[in-house]
């Protein structure tokens, strides 16, 4: 499913974003938030991680993304988690879902397209974080991997494709607490009359390396199969085009309401050297919103 909305038609009764805003930093209201989850069993989520192995074992896929959807409660609306939550994109679709995304998809700048791939997440007050999660050998190739891809990705549409920033660290303030992210920068030079087909240029990008896998083709039908519930917008993509940039998420930190109350959908990538009990965990650590 597909929204386009001018502008000047955009209701801030239904529809709200903000993408790189400091005023998104400024509480509204005193009330704290509550927070609570229950998400899928271990022993659940062990069946599609081992599922996901083979296939890699198998030589179908060398990285998957496997995500899973997560029960959450909460004493915020929607609407309150958006207005008191910071992140580098924000979008609120009313009754529908929330974004509070760190990953950016694509910018587009003066014939320029950038890309910054993010993988790679650790609790920030553990002794020596950074370089744990710098030297960690599966956190390095699983991160190798997803660079690697998106830099095909973007030898679709542009020439002259190269790596400016390598594994660099960015913090994540939350709720619960702090958590340290492994970020990438990847660039291009766009054809000279890229805007007469930029919507060509996002679908063939489409969907995002770092939540789908490599190959994406076989991953995408691994992924289809043993996730067992529907993704929807969830790692889909929102952006904002102004007739000169193009600014745009990956729609990750994502909260959907649904009949049966709020739903957190999250996950991690999987590769060869992926144990279970780490990517369970992992899985569990990124739900949260970041809220002051």
């Amino acid at each position: 499913m597909l929204y386009v909305i001018p502008e000047g038609k955009i209701d801030s009764a239904y529809v709200r974003y903000r993408f790189h805003d400091s005023k998104s930093l400024v509480k509204e209201g005193n009330q704290s938030l509550k927070w609570s989850l229950d998400p899928v069993s271990e022993e659940e989520y062990a069946i599609k991680f081992n599922y996901v192995k083979q296939q890699i074992q198998a030589g179908n896929s060398f990285l998957t993304n496997l995500t899973q959807p997560t029960r959450i409660s909460t004493n915020f609306s929607l609407e309150e988690i958006y207005k008191n939550g910071y992140a580098p994109y924000k979008l609120w679709l009313k009754d529908q879902f929330l974004v509070l995304s760190p990953e950016t998809f694509v910018q587009i700048e003066k014939g320029v397209i950038k890309t910054f791939p993010m993988k790679g997440t650790i609790d920030a007050s553990i002794p020596d974080a950074e370089a744990i999660i710098l030297n960690d050998v599966k956190e390095m190739a699983e991160h190798a991997t997803i660079v690697d891809l998106l830099r095909n990705d973007l030898s679709m549409v542009a020439n002259d494709v190269k790596v400016t920033r390598y594994r660099y660290i960015e913090k994540i303030k939350t709720l619960q607490k702090d958590l340290l992210q492994v970020s990438s920068e990847i660039s291009g030079i766009l054809p000279y009359n890229y805007q007469s087909y930029l919507g060509d240029i996002l679908f063939k990008l489409l969907p995002a390396g770092s939540i789908s896998g490599a190959p994406k083709p076989k991953t995408l039908e691994i992924i289809e199969k043993v996730e067992g519930y529907e993704r929807g917008f969830y790692t889909g993509v929102c952006g904002y085009f102004d007739g000169e940039r193009l600014d745009s998420a990956v729609m990750i930190r994502f909260i959907e309401q649904t009949k049966d109350g709020l739903i957190y959908k999250s996950g991690g990538g999987i590769t060869f050297q992926s144990e279970m009990e780490k990517e369970y965990e992992e899985l569990i650590q990124k739900v949260y919103v970041p809220v002051s």
